[in-house]
């Protein structure tokens, strides 16, 4: 009896007893968790509404007609393919995040320095691309409260909101990636003076690498809205 006791308080504290708590996380990486998903709410809204002025008016801007430009090169002829240049940066600074973080787990201190000097420079690419678009669009007419003269009647009034949206999302999720790219400096810079290496962990790499893998999955939802449909 006491023999068959034993094995059935072996199997509860063993392969049946639910193993590691899957809430046993640290603080911060709660925390930017609870910080991403009220963020995403946010972006969720933006983006909802702009479904619902998208298809409420009866005309609206074509895609391919407003972004056919690739600065220094052309201002016509090309539609989509400068911002597709633009999300494929994005998405390779997501790749050298996850290096970044994969090297930080490793404790690989120079590979760590490595991506994560990629991924600033695909942030700042990406900035610095975003600026090129919106000077091309304000040369172009369209700014806040202001669209091209050859929009009359309803379309008018169809551009005038996308034009709107268009800056106030887009520079809603740029100010996002402004920030991720100072907090992945600062992050460097901590690297390079071996913080982490005191501490023996590289865990807020981790934490700043959700950061940033979340403003790139937004950008896959602004994409798909003002671009594709």
């Amino acid at each position: 009896m006491s023999t068959t006791v034993s094995q059935l308080d072996k199997v509860k504290t063993g392969a049946w007893s639910g193993g590691k708590s899957p809430f046993a996380l640290e603080y911060g990486k709660i925390m930017m968790w609870f910080f991403l998903v009220s963020d995403a709410f946010t972006f969720s809204a933006f983006l909802v509404y702009y479904g619902a002025q998208r298809f409420a008016h009866v005309t609206w801007p074509l895609a391919d007609e407003v972004f056919q430009s690739i600065p220094f090169i052309t201002d016509e002829g090309a539609p989509l393919v400068f911002v597709g240049i633009m999300t494929f940066i994005l998405i390779m600074s997501s790749v050298t995040m996850v290096l970044a973080v994969d090297a930080g787990h490793r404790k690989a201190k120079n590979e760590v320095v490595g991506w994560m000097i990629a991924t600033i420079i695909g942030g700042l690419m990406f900035l610095g691309c975003q600026a090129l678009e919106w000077s091309h669009l304000h040369h172009e007419g369209y700014w806040f409260a202001s669209i091209p003269d050859h929009y009359e009647g309803i379309e008018r009034v169809g551009a005038l909101q996308f034009a709107n949206l268009f800056f106030t999302i887009t520079g809603f999720h740029g100010f996002h990636v402004t920030t991720g790219v100072l907090i992945n400096i600062i992050i460097l810079c901590m690297t390079l003076a071996n913080v982490f290496e005191r501490r023996g962990t590289y865990l807020m790499v981790e934490k700043v690498g959700l950061y940033w893998h979340f403003v790139d999955l937004v950008w896959v939802f602004v994409f798909t809205f003002f671009y594709l449909v």
